[in-house]
């Protein structure tokens, strides 16, 4: 949920993968995804060797943006790489040139892309429902319209299923909350007004469970995301899209983008949670051993790690597991 694949970092450690440190490849895979990072992977100086090697493209998003972009992400000035507005623009434009990287390098293509929140327009460019131009657009759009919320915030809570969380809030008289992001089976991320968070923070500590709140500046993925959604999905009516020439799943559903929704889907994920979890479990469902790369990081490599282990049983006592 934006800065909580920062949150799984610091907190949980590093996960032993198997292959390189952008892709986890098992033996005798069928099904390989790509997987496209969101707000909280950015860093200072993000993005130098891509633009780089795509000045023309650089420049040009530059001009659509309106600001320097390659000094925006060298620099940091003033944190403004922390504020959604400039966030979003920044990691779309560097997550696609990436792609091209790869594309020009005929890498393997992708029978299936991922994106985790914002990431999920990097799946929709890598799949040609939009050109570049397009997507970057959209998402310099978005970024103003959820920089412009305000009045609440996000919390990531660990090893507390849906349905015991809720409980607890509930017997606590914690209102007002929403489940905003599914990230494994050990961590959801609630969003909602501050006053709530507050409470919710209060209970959490009585109760010993553990949680970290997130540094964004407001309630993303949930229903106080209403007004902006309208407004965003007036936005997305004035352009053309095509259908996905491969599967995408969205984040909505946790399963594949269905013909003609893009609108429909693009415009409620403001308002509805992050179901990474299921949409990784869409993958094991296609196939238990797929293989998968992360454009630019490997936060989500470790997040898809570790929703593959819980889904598999472990073995009973007499089952034998090895020679």
């Amino acid at each position: 949920m934006h800065a909580s694949t920062r949150f799984l970092d610091a907190d949980l450690g590093p996960t032993s993968l198997t292959g390189s440190s952008s892709g986890v490849h098992l033996k005798g895979a069928m099904v390989f995804a790509i997987l496209f990072p969101g707000q909280g992977s950015q860093f200072r100086g993000m993005g130098k060797d891509a633009f780089e090697r795509y000045p023309g493209l650089t420049q040009f998003a530059c001009d659509v943006l309106d600001y320097d972009l390659v000094a925006l992400c060298r620099d940091n000035p003033d944190d403004a790489l922390s504020r959604t507005e400039y966030t979003q623009p920044a990691l779309y434009t560097v997550n696609a040139l990436e792609m091209f990287e790869r594309t020009r390098r005929e890498d393997r293509p992708a029978d299936c892309y991922l994106g985790h929140s914002l990431g999920e327009y990097n799946a929709l460019l890598a799949a040609g429902v939009f050109d570049f131009e397009t997507g970057l657009r959209l998402v310099k759009k978005r970024g103003e319209l959820m920089a412009a919320a305000s009045g609440g915030g996000m919390t990531a809570v660990m090893d507390t299923p849906a349905p015991r969380l809720l409980d607890i809030l509930g017997q606590d008289g914690v209102d007002g909350l929403d489940i905003a992001g599914f990230n494994t089976d050990a961590q959801l991320v609630i969003a909602g007004p501050a006053q709530a968070l507050r409470a919710a923070h209060a209970t959490f500590k009585e109760r010993g469970i553990r949680f970290a709140p997130l540094r964004v500046s407001a309630p993303f993925h949930s229903r106080y995301m209403e007004p902006a959604r309208a407004e965003f999905e007036r936005y997305l009516k004035e352009f053309t899209f095509a259908e996905p020439t491969a599967e995408v799943v969205a984040n909505v559903s946790g399963r594949p983008y269905e013909k003609g929704a893009i609108v429909a889907t693009l415009s409620q994920q403001l308002v509805e949670p992050v179901r990474w979890t299921d949409s990784v479990r869409h993958l094991l469902a296609r196939d238990p051993r797929f293989a998968c790369e992360e454009v630019g990081g490997k936060s989500l490599l470790r997040m898809v790690e570790k929703i593959r282990a819980a889904a598999i049983p472990a073995p009973s006592p007499t089952e034998k597991t090895g020679p």
